[in-house]
């Protein structure tokens, strides 16, 4: 079994790139695959490893300047769930494109996932998913609102339209792991909406705490590796990624004529040109030639 490890935290960063070298080496030397991001802000990213490898690297990185409190949620995989191990300079640890958001001045009222059930219950609170459109697709919370992003950036423009739909009630925000949710308040608070709230920990918390038969989450929850989704005790779900597409799919999907694996499924069948399904065609070609060789062919994973 593998160790994955969701982290993120908000601190100074004056020079990342300094960071960038010793980090990623540390993380070859203790075997760790998957992404990290570091900005000015901070690191947000998905690590997997062994459970000792993973315990050094947090180590190191909570080692880092003003990383001390950095909380991370660990969970596990069967197969190893990324290819390689990347990090990568960014502008944002997660990209709203508003720059006088600041998460570290003020952000919503933090809910424990015990607590979450009886504010997302309650008739005055509405409950926003602040994840993607493809994400919201396979899992929610009962209720929820779909603001039908295909990226995050997205969030400020949808709340300018739709703000007045939300007078006079609390604001509940939810997400996969909390740092968008970190974001996303802080740019709410600015706009002069004082109860809102959010779920600490996210999704996977509230997955991991709480009981299935308590749970007022439908679905799956859509995670950033090769597991693609996670349910309650964050046991590996039922989906598969197409590799054309990135769009979460089950495995009846892979019966529908639109699906050929690595090339298309119903979502993008129509969406690529002939060209691009050839490319597709030839990657998943190398694929499955570095698969009979018992190698890992680095387009097969993110």
């Amino acid at each position: 079994m593998y160790t994955v490890c969701a982290l993120y935290h908000f601190t100074p960063f004056p020079d990342p790139a300094a960071i960038r070298g010793p980090l990623l080496d540390t993380c070859h030397a203790n075997g760790i695959t998957g992404t990290l991001l570091l900005a000015r802000e901070g690191i947000n990213g998905t690590v997997a490893g062994t459970a000792d490898g993973i315990a050094r690297l947090m180590t190191y990185i909570r080692a880092l300047p003003g990383c001390a409190d950095l909380v991370s949620k660990n969970s596990t995989a069967s197969e190893q769930p990324f290819g390689r191990m990347k990090v990568r300079l960014k502008k944002e640890i997660v990209t709203m494109g508003q720059p006088n958001i600041d998460p570290r001045a003020a952000v919503g009222h933090y809910v424990e996932p015990k607590d979450w059930n009886a504010l997302i219950s309650a008739p005055d609170v509405v409950v926003i998913d602040t994840r993607n459109d493809y994400e919201y697709s396979i899992g929610t919370f009962k209720n929820a609102i779909d603001p039908q992003t295909k990226t995050f950036r997205e969030f400020p423009q949808w709340w300018e339209e739709n703000k007045d739909r939300f007078h006079n009630k609390r604001i509940a925000m939810f997400c996969t792991g909390g740092i968008r949710c970190e974001k996303s308040t802080n740019f709410v608070k600015q706009q002069g909406i004082d109860e809102v709230y959010h779920l600490k920990g996210g999704i996977l918390k509230y997955l991991e705490e709480v009981p299935a038969d308590d749970s007022l989450w439908e679905g799956e929850c859509f995670v950033f590796d090769g597991r693609v989704s996670v349910g309650h005790g964050l046991v590996e779900g039922p989906h598969d990624l197409c590799h054309a597409c990135r769009q979460p799919i089950l495995p009846q999907d892979k019966s529908r004529p639109e699906y050929e694996a690595g090339v298309s499924c119903h979502q993008c069948h129509d969406q690529t040109s002939d060209a691009d399904k050839a490319r597709f065609r030839e990657r998943q070609k190398q694929i499955q030639l570095a698969k009979a060789r018992n190698e890992k062919h680095l387009g097969a994973q993110g």
